[in-house]
């Protein structure tokens, strides 16, 4: 008997502890009873903080989701999307990047949205994504920690300094809500929201409740081979 569909999480980098936080960002999410289940691209670098990393992770990322039986759809677990397309035209699966979910989601909870960044080096590619996305309008501003990926783990570093930096996008640039750029930030949500009085969106969270309902209605960006997928 074969073991039911999942929802495959991919981690671009190469941190298993970044896909622990994300995997455990999840786990309230498991209780709509479609398997989800996360990776780590071992070939992937330590953190991707800039647009050369990103695309280079594009080939093995695509090459590990393709590898996966039985999956009923995949999340791109890092801000930026790498290779959304790329997936998306390598198979007839739901594919989220959680970049696009994380502001879809956001421009439901407020009018203008905040973006935590790790490095200002990021900041660039974030802004040519959501020009793409046509939500510039929407945007009070995208800040940087100073924090590269794997700094992130360390919470006397980071958490103060997102909090700091969500005050900062609310009372200075007029954001209603947060998103947190980067995938390794997961476990600071609830702290953030408690200490900026603002929602939060956590782009796993928000892109893997995405995913679960285009498995759930049977939705995809197409429709050729999805029925006889699940």
């Amino acid at each position: 008997m074969s073991s039911p569909a999942s929802l495959f999480i991919i981690n671009p980098n190469c941190l298993t502890e970044v896909t622990t936080s994300i995997d455990s960002a999840v786990e309230p999410l498991r209780q709509f009873g479609i398997a989800i289940r996360c990776l780590t691209l071992a070939a992937g670098p330590p953190g991707i903080e800039s647009q050369l990393q990103a695309d280079l992770t594009i080939a093995p990322m695509v090459e590990l989701a393709l590898a996966q039986s039985n999956a009923a759809g995949f999340v791109i677990a890092c801000f930026g999307d790498p290779g959304l397309h790329a997936l998306r035209d390598a198979t007839d699966l739901p594919v989220v990047g959680i970049q696009e979910a994380a502001i879809s989601s956001a421009l439901t909870l407020g009018q203008r949205f905040g973006v935590i960044s790790i490095l200002s080096a990021s900041i660039p590619r974030h802004m040519r994504s959501f020009g793409a996305m046509g939500v510039l309008d929407r945007l009070a501003g995208d800040r940087a920690l100073g924090l590269g990926v794997a700094e992130l783990a360390s919470a006397d570093k980071s958490l103060q300094a997102m909090i700091e930096t969500g005050k900062r996008l609310r009372d200075d640039d007029g954001a209603n809500v947060l998103i947190m750029g980067c995938a390794g930030m997961a476990q600071y949500r609830q702290p953030l929201e408690a200490a900026t009085g603002l929602p939060v969106v956590e782009p796993c969270q928000a892109a893997t409740v995405m995913a679960l309902g285009q498995i759930a209605l049977g939705q995809s960006h197409t429709m050729k081979g999805f029925e006889d997928a699940r």
